[in-house]
C-alpha cells in the first residue's frame, strides 16, 4: 500500500490526545502513527530555538511525502544549528526525531565513507523499526556514489556483526531495486558486483536478514532472471539447510515457471 492510502486510512483512527503525544516527542508504534507526525509541530517543541521560517517551510510541506519531508527537516535544523545537533537528535525518544538524525549524519560534509557509515550505525541497529529503515535510506546515495567502496565496507565491517539488524543493513541499504528511494541502476545490471555482502549472509539464522537477502535477489531478478536461478542453485547445493532454502523460495518468487502450455 502507498504511503498516501496507508496515511489516509489509519491516521482518522489515532485520537486526538496520542497524535498530541506524537507530536510532543512519544514514539510511534506502528506505520500509520509514523506518517501521522507534524513535523512542524514536532520540530517547534522539541528543537529549542528553531525559528519561525523554518517552522512555516516545513508547515508548507505537510503535503509532500514523508521521504521528502525527512531530509528537508533535518536540513531547517542542520542550518540553524549546526552538526553537533546529531548527538542530541540520536538519543531522543522520538523515532521521527531519531530518524532526523540519520539525515543530519547523511548531509555531513568532509566526511569519508566510512566515517558517516560509522556515524548512521547506531542508528541502523535502533530498536524502532523505522529508525531503522531511515538509516540506510539517507545515506544510501553516498553508498550509490562510491559503490565499490560501500560494498567493501560492507562486507567487511556488518555482514559478521552481532546484530541481526547490522547485517540486514548491509544487504538492504545496496538492494538494486529499493523501496522509497532510487534504483541502483549498476546492480540491477551487474547484480554479482555484490556478492561479497550477500555470500557471507546466504545462510544467515536471522529471518529478518533473511528475507532482506531474499528481496535482494528478487529485485535482481526482475533484471538478471538467469543469474539469479544460477546463485540459488548454487546456494542450494553448498549450503542445504533451511535458512538458505528460505532465502532461495524468496529469490525466485517473481521468476516465472515453465509451463508446458506452449506444447499443446
Amino acid at each position: 500500500m502507498s504511503e498516501s492510502k496507508t496515511k489516509k486510512r489509519g491516521a482518522s483512527g489515532i485520537g486526538a490526545e496520542r497524535l498530541a503525544q506524537l507530536n510532543a516527542g512519544a514514539q510511534a508504534i506502528t506505520l500509520t502513527e509514523c506518517l501521522a507526525v507534524d513535523f512542524a509541530a514536532l520540530m517547534g517543541n522539541i528543537v529549542p530555538g528553531i525559528d519561525d521560517d523554518a517552522l512555516a517551510e516545513m508547515t508548507s510541506a505537510a503535503s509532500a511525502g514523508i521521504s521528502r519531508r525527512m531530509p528537508l527537516a533535518a536540513r531547517l535544523i542542520g542550518e540553524r544549528l549546526g552538526p553537533s545537533t546529531f548527538e542530541t537528535l540520536k538519543q531522543h525518544s522520538s523515532d521521527t526525531v531519531r530518524g532526523w538524525a540519520c539525515f543530519v549524519a547523511a548531509a555531513g560534509v568532509n566526511m569519508t565513507l566510512a566515517e558517516r557509515l560509522a556515524a548512521i550505525r547506531p542508528l541502523a541497529d535502533d530498536s524502532h523499526f523505522g529508525v531503522r529503515e531511515w538509516a540506510w535510506i539517507a545515506v544510501r546515495p553516498h553508498l550509490a556514489a562510491d559503490l565499490d567502496q560501500a560494498i567493501a565496507l560492507l562486507a567487511a565491517e556488518w555482514t559478521s556483526d552481532r546484530s541481526e539488524r547490522i547485517r540486514r543493513f548491509a544487504s538492504e541499504s545496496i538492494r538494486p531495486r529499493g523501496v522509497w528511494c532510487a534504483h541502483l541502476s549498476v546492480l540491477k545490471k551487474e547484480p554479482e558486483r555484490a556478492l561479497p555482502v550477500l555470500e557471507p549472509l546466504r545462510a544467515d539464522p536471522s529471518p529478518y536478514v533473511q528475507d532482506s537477502v531474499g528481496n535482494w535477489l528478487n529485485d535482481a531478478a526482475k533484471d538478471r532472471p538467469e543469474w539469479v536461478q544460477a546463485l540459488a542453485a548454487r546456494w542450494s547445493a553448498e549450503s542445504s539447510g533451511p535458512a538458505t532454502s528460505r532465502i532461495c523460495r524468496r529469490a525466485l518468487r517473481s521468476i516465472p515457471t515453465r509451463s508446458s502450455s506452449g506444447n499443446a
